[in-house]
């Protein structure tokens, strides 16, 4: 069975891992990746488990990780799901560093920018009438 996370669920889980690391708290990083799945996927996950529990499942995984390194986790808990029968598959992006996601939003936000000025450029085209001449179009703007 093949599980996908999404960026948004990886970064997550690294966000979660970094704070864990510096706070020393793994409580709220064991919800913090129960968040990342699904409802669905955890049900999935569930069924697959020896105990039948995710939550024990990520308390035992917590136990094993050294606790110093967010990409570490990750491949732990990829590893030991696939022990379990679960393939994790993640978004070739979102394994790579943060500051190329960084870059990637980034650059996700200079296109929504060039949409709008594109998509407002439209609509002035609509609205600009293409067939009157000058004299005219000065004189619809003066009787404004």
């Amino acid at each position: 069975m093949e599980i996908y996370l999404d960026r948004r669920a990886i970064r997550q889980i690294r966000l979660a891992a970094q704070e864990s690391i510096e706070e020393g708290d793994t409580d709220s990083l064991r919800e913090e990746v129960l968040e990342a799945f699904s409802e669905e996927q955890v049900e999935e996950i569930e069924r697959r488990l020896d105990s039948g529990d995710f939550f024990e499942f990520l308390t035992d995984v917590l136990d094993e990780w050294g606790g110093d390194d967010a990409d570490e986790l990750l491949e732990l808990l990829e590893t030991q799901l696939a022990e379990a029968g679960i393939d994790v598959k993640t978004d070739a992006r979102a394994e790579g560093n943060e500051s190329a996601e960084e870059d990637d939003d980034e650059d996700d936000d200079e296109d929504d920018d060039d949409a709008e000025v594109d998509a407002e450029a439209d609509e002035e085209e609509e609205d600009a009438p293409g067939d009157l001449d000058e004299d005219l179009d000065d004189a619809l703007l003066d009787d404004e």
